[in-house]
């Protein structure tokens, strides 16, 4: 075990690394036969308001034979004090080093952590790549970035694609019969659905840089990798950890709903996390009751893709705000819609106004109806205007630049889109409404009908940025954006191949983490290893590519179809919208091979 008495004074925030929060759960170390560390790869602060982290915590800990255990990435300062006085990374309920355990899994949930991958294994003293590990813990990663796996090939023994609680079990019991035998370990693990051994498959290429074929080389290993879907969400977890500091989301929450069925054709959330699968009513009010006994949050998060598509969500959100009348306490009702009811909003408890977010994404009705979110102007004017009788005058508004077919003229209905929100409010008595607009760029996900589109350039998205730097400035609104540079490295690393390994490597050399941190941003060095590697980043990022190429998830079955996408694809280029299959007539998008009843649904169509 590692001592940090004498060391956490000389870092910021020394609570990230102490370990023994409320709720963390401390097993006895000999007992167990499996040790499992749940890796994030960015700071406490994130890593603790992510949601995948508890749910497999609390599943993996109900496991008499498993040990598990947290860790973060250190920030810059204490990696200093690490690396000073060589300290192996370690885990925060019993300081082990994490070289120790039998297991580490990352969550990968944002493509510009992978160079804190690397820099947390180094740091652990465990070798980068799995070639090289045959003595150490098996490192394996889950999260919606595996859906594409191949950047990260090169570092990751095996990948969980999919939902993770049950296939995690499924491993566990694999890895319990095989301990110590890493080969026949990772042979038996591939016959899983929804695992892939990355080292069991080789990646041929054409002379122009596509891929060829991406072909399994032991008979284990499926030619396609199914993405592992539960039937029915897990009971939620009801005991978290609370953190000792603030973090990004300081708050309960329970997940409401798995999925979204409205098909915004950019999203790769709303494709990969199908089908709908909703938590009872019933089972949400008293996992909401559980946690703020266990807990004493006073603010609990209803959290899903699309809160509002929750069937009972008025009448929900109006029980629990009963039951909590008189303990101040608050809802937030995250990823509501433009066409949000007014009933909704009536029913929204009205103690705390804290901000309200809603996503237009596109300034115009257009391309909003290429993206497939085609709520009419004045739908949205209509649930701006009951926000504000409601009493509510703090609002959030996420837009998009460089959306495929997209025109200066489009960019320009973002200032008046919001020119006339904030003209609204003038009209109504109350406060003053504070608006915040923020911007990010547009990019082109794998297992998207977009996924064959280029994202823009520097030199085309500048302009567009530019035009709304200089229009949105204004009394009451506050503007933010994302660096497009940013986006460029982001498009680069979820539609990569297997060679970006050498590039994400070569980066990490040179002195890159913490890439989505603006302050740690180093573009030109990541130009500079795609140089050094014989890749260039315009390949990756600003072309378009033709419908028959294979691309290097192909071998990942997401659910959705490539021929559903590719249909999509074709009707976001003719501006035709696709009905919400969970209302209307079933769009076939490849979920009924798994899920009854969108094959009852299709049945009933045909």
């Amino acid at each position: 075990m590692i001592s940090l008495d004498n060391l956490l004074y000389k870092v910021s925030k020394p609570a990230r690394y102490t370990g023994g929060e409320w709720n963390s759960i401390v097993k006895d170390w000999k007992r167990a036969t499996i040790h499992f560390a749940l890796a994030y790869p960015d700071t406490y602060e994130i890593g603790a308001s992510n949601l995948a982290v508890p749910i497999l915590y609390d599943a993996l800990n109900r496991q008499l034979d498993v040990l598990v255990e947290r860790v973060y990435a250190p920030w810059i300062d204490m990696e200093a004090v690490m690396r000073q006085h060589h300290i192996p990374l370690f885990s925060l309920e019993s300081k082990h080093p994490i070289k120790e355990f039998d297991i580490v899994g990352f969550s990968l949930g944002y493509e510009l952590t992978y160079t804190n991958v690397l820099n947390m294994l180094d740091l652990a003293q465990i070798p980068l790549f799995s070639s090289q590990r045959s003595s150490y813990p098996l490192v394996i990663a889950g999260g919606s970035c595996v859906l594409n796996p191949e950047p990260m090939s090169d570092f990751i023994d095996l990948f969980i694609i999919g939902d993770g609680e049950e296939v995690i079990l499924d491993f566990i019991k694999i890895c319990l019969a095989h301990k110590g035998n890493r080969d026949k370990l990772l042979r038996q693990a591939a016959t899983l659905p929804g695992i892939y051994v990355p080292s069991s498959y080789k990646v041929n290429y054409k002379k122009k840089g596509t891929v060829d074929s991406i072909t399994p080389e032991v008979v284990e290993a499926s030619p396609v990798i199914e993405r592992r879907i539960v039937a029915h969400l897990p009971p939620p977890v009801t005991k978290p950890i609370v953190p000792y500091i603030e973090v990004v989301h300081d708050r309960g929450v329970v997940e409401i709903q798995r999925g979204c069925s409205r098909g915004c054709r950019f999203c790769q959330a709303g494709m990969i996390y199908r089908p709908v699968r909703e938590r009872p009513p019933g089972e949400v009010i008293s996992a909401v009751g559980e946690i703020v006994k266990n807990c004493g949050y006073k603010e609990i998060s209803l959290v899903s893709l699309s809160t509002g598509d929750y069937g009972e969500i008025e009448a929900l959100v109006h029980q629990l705000s009963q039951k909590y009348s008189t303990d101040n306490f608050t809802l937030s009702l995250p990823s509501l819609r433009l066409d949000t009811s007014s009933t909704l909003i009536d029913s929204l408890p009205a103690r705390r106004k804290i901000t309200l977010t809603f996503a237009p994404e596109a300034g115009s009705e257009r391309l909003r109806r290429v993206i497939n979110k085609s709520v009419p102007e004045s739908v949205m004017m209509d649930t701006f205007a009951a926000v504000f009788d409601k009493g509510w005058f703090n609002l959030k508004l996420y837009f998009i630049i460089g959306l495929p077919t997209e025109t200066m003229d489009d960019v320009k209905e973002i200032v008046q889109l919001v020119s006339k929100v904030y003209q609204l409010r003038k009209k109504t008595n109350g406060r003053q409404l504070r608006i915040r607009v923020s911007i990010s760029t547009f990019v082109p996900k794998p297992h998207t009908p977009c996924q064959w589109s280029a994202q823009n350039t520097i030199d085309e998205l500048m302009p567009k940025l530019q035009l709304l730097k200089q229009r949105l400035y204004r009394t009451g609104v506050h503007f933010s954006w994302q660096d497009p540079l940013t986006s460029q490295l982001e498009a680069a690393l979820s539609r990569g191949d297997r060679r970006l390994g050498r590039v994400i490597y070569k980066a990490w050399q040179l002195g890159c983490r913490f890439d989505a941190w603006r302050e740690y941003s180093r573009y030109q060095d990541w130009l500079s290893a795609f140089k050094e590697s014989g890749l260039e980043l315009a390949f990756y990022v600003n072309r378009e590519r033709p419908e028959d190429e294979i691309l290097p998830w192909s071998h990942i079955d997401a659910g959705v179809t490539s021929n559903f996408l590719k249909k999509e694809y074709q009707r976001l280029l003719q501006e035709k919208e696709t009905p919400d299959c969970r209302y209307q007539s079933c769009s076939a998008c490849g979920l009924q091979r798994w899920h009854p009843q969108c094959q009852q649904k299709l049945n009933q169509k045909q």
